[in-house]
Order: structure tokens, then C-alpha cells, then sequence
């Protein structure tokens, strides 16, 4: 399938429409926090080409990283060679996952910055682009990443996947936070809050802001 034919999907037509008539919100930069960019990567469905589904990983285990273990999607800071935070998208999602947006697929446009609420946390402004890639592509995972998986876009709508969950928060022990859950896997956080606006994005419903 040509990148052509992967704009033309229906969940692609609606993510593209909603971001041209609403680019993402941005942070102001005041110089005292770092900038990273994550990628939001979408392929046609391996069951059906209609039910794109959504590239995420697992981190691996990490000592210092506040984000160790975090099921997440691909992204990091963004570094003095990159030239805005699109680079440092592609950049990231090719070192952690070795697909090459630039080459095999199509950036859509950009979510809303978001910046984490935990005091705890580094200070960091993370921007979410939204990207499609050719399905032939080969997943080659870095040190970084102790797994990746596709998540079809309809069990991102399943209502029962969204709820509460209890995890390990680094500083205040267990708690229940907002999670997405998706076999095996529990998403929370940064990312969690990324997924619920990626799917305001994608059904086209009015956002309440972060």
C-alpha cells in the first residue's frame, strides 16, 4: 500500500481533517524545561485494512529514567541537531523501533503539548505527532525498548478499556491513576492523557482541555 492510499483510509481522512481545522495547542517555552516529541504511528489494520492500528512500547527497565517500564509511544528529547520537534519524532521512533517515518510513511500534524503534573517528574514540554506508515514495514526494537505492539484504533474506542487502574508511582507508592488497558499491558500518565486526546481527534468530539 502507497502512502497515498494509507491518507485516503477513513480514520486517516478524519485525523487529518481535525488537524487542519484544529492544529494542536502549544506551550510556551520559557527556556526552563526540556522539549520532546513523541509519535502517534499508525498502519493499516492487520485484520482489516480499515482498522488502522497504533505502534506503542514497552520501555525497558532503566535506572534514573522516571519513565522505566512505562508502556508508551515511541519519543524522547529532543537534541541540538534536530531542527524543530517533528525531527526529533521521526528521529526517536527510528532509534527506538527502526521504522523511518521520513522514508516510509507520513506525518499528519501534532496534539496538544503536555507537560507531566507530577512534581516528581523532570520539567519537560512533550509534543504528540500523529503519523501513518506502509504496513510492510519491520519493527527492529532498540536496547531501549523491551517490546513493541500494535493496538487496533477499535480497542482504543472499547469503553471497558478506560477506567482506573493501581500502579507503582515513582515517589508516592501504589495509587489509582486513569489508565487504558490493552491485554497485558496498562497504559497511564503522560501517555494515557495523549490517547484520550488522539481519540477526541479521531471522533471528531469537542476536547475538554488538559
Amino acid at each position: 500500500m502507497t502512502v497515498e492510499a494509507l491518507l485516503e483510509l477513513p480514520d486517516v481522512r478524519r485525523l487529518r481533517t481535525a488537524l487542519a481545522a484544529r492544529p494542536g495547542m502549544r506551550i510556551e517555552d520559557d527556556g526552563s524545561r526540556r522539549l520532546a516529541a513523541i509519535a502517534l504511528v499508525l498502519r493499516p489494520g492487520s485484520a482489516s485494512v480499515a482498522d488502522p492500528e497504533l505502534l506503542m512500547i514497552k520501555r525497558a527497565e532503566a535506572d534514573g529514567d522516571p519513565w522505566s517500564g512505562h508502556v508508551a509511544c515511541p519519543g524522547g528529547r529532543k537534541e541540538p541537531a534536530d531542527h524543530d520537534l517533528e525531527q526529533t519524532a521521526i528521529r526517536e521512533t527510528w532509534e527506538e523501533t527502526g521504522v523511518d517515518l521520513a522514508r516510509d510513511g507520513h506525518v499528519l500534524g501534532a496534539l496538544d503539548d503536555i507537560s507531566p503534573r507530577t512534581p516528581s517528574l523532570p520539567p519537560i514540554i512533550v509534543r504528540p505527532f500523529v503519523a501513518v506508515v506502509r504496513p510492510e514495514i519491520e519493527i527492529v526494537q532498540s536496547s531501549e525498548v523491551a517490546e513493541a505492539f500494535w493496538v487496533p484504533l477499535a480497542a482504543l474506542r472499547e469503553r471497558a478499556a478506560w477506567g482506573t487502574a493501581m500502579v507503582a508511582v515513582r515517589g508516592y507508592g501504589e495509587r489509582p491513576v486513569t489508565a487504558f488497558r490493552h491485554g497485558a499491558y496498562t497504559v497511564w500518565g503522560l501517555t494515557e492523557r495523549v490517547l484520550r486526546q488522539f481519540l477526541q481527534y479521531l471522533d471528531h468530539e469537542q476536547r475538554d482541555s488538559d
